[in-house]
């Protein structure tokens, strides 16, 4: 049993670094519970979080409970900022070589899902990574008041990409096993065949369905905060999403947010169904 203890940065009342209308402190969750998710689809892995929602939290608790678990690797997940751009990872100066060859795996598999600026692999006298008692990384993913970078960061496609180079990188480290075959899961719900995004409605809109005709008829009004899965889309009334059942929803900016999940989602659901 592998034993893997994930840190979403800050929390609570520490927001980290703030910058484009994002916060630190909610990054790092979603990174880390998508990390976590993922990672539950391996044999023999038990995953802690330091938090699991808008906590405060000292580093010293948060290493404490780590070691205290006695996990067998740290992930520190973080945000940076201040004027740069890009991704990097951080080891303790003297760290083990455990530590130094688990690195180098994670920072090559982050960066085969991610397009960010390699920044490199680097060591610093940092408290998550100094005062875990098991081989531990901190990375640092984008720069939230880099205009570029923020973009990225505002779309959970980017943000699951980013999850699973760090999970490939934990597989490739610790050659991790995958469970029995299951139907891939996109932020807990699961992808279905032929399915390509989703619709998160914004605003009351309608659903609709087409007649033998492609004339509309009206099926109900769909309400603020549900979600329909896509399965195709075309031009006819000045755009519309199929979603299911010859189901439609007419595109219309600001009542509804369409959604595509990662090439690596869609990937791996087209080994999944076929």
């Amino acid at each position: 049993m592998v034993k893997f203890f994930i840190d979403p940065g800050h929390g609570g009342i520490d927001s980290g670094a703030v910058g484009n209308g994002l916060q630190e402190k909610n990054l790092t969750l979603q990174i880390s519970k998508n990390i976590r998710d993922i990672l539950n689809e391996y044999e023999n892995v038990q995953v802690k979080l330091s938090r699991e929602g808008d906590e405060t939290l000292s580093l010293t608790q948060r290493t404490d409970a780590a070691n205290s678990w006695r996990a067998d690797y740290l992930l520190s997940v973080h945000i940076n900022s201040g004027g740069g751009t890009g991704f990097e990872d951080y080891i303790y100066p003297t760290a083990s070589s455990d530590a130094v060859k688990y690195q180098n795996v994670i920072h090559a598999e982050i960066k085969k899902e991610v397009d960010f600026q390699d920044r490199g692999k680097k060591k610093a006298n940092f408290h998550m990574i100094r005062e875990s008692k098991m081989p531990s990384i901190l990375t640092e993913n984008g720069f939230i008041d880099h205009p570029s970078d923020a973009a990225k960061l505002k779309q959970q496609s980017y943000i699951e990409r980013i999850a699973l180079g760090h999970v490939n990188g934990l597989v490739r480290a610790f050659n991790l096993q995958e469970k029995e075959p299951k139907p891939p899961m996109w932020d807990g719900l699961e992808l279905h065949k032929e399915q390509i995004g989703r619709i998160r409605i914004l605003k009351r809109i309608n659903l609709w369905k087409r007649d033998a005709n492609d004339q509309l008829v009206f099926v109900r009004i769909l309400q603020p905060g549900e979600v329909y899965r896509v399965y195709g889309y075309d031009d006819l009334y000045f755009g519309q999403y199929d979603v299911g059942d010859n189901h439609w929803i007419t595109k219309i900016d600001g009542y509804i947010k369409y959604e595509t999940p990662s090439k690596a989602l869609l990937k791996k659901a087209n080994e999944f169904y076929q």
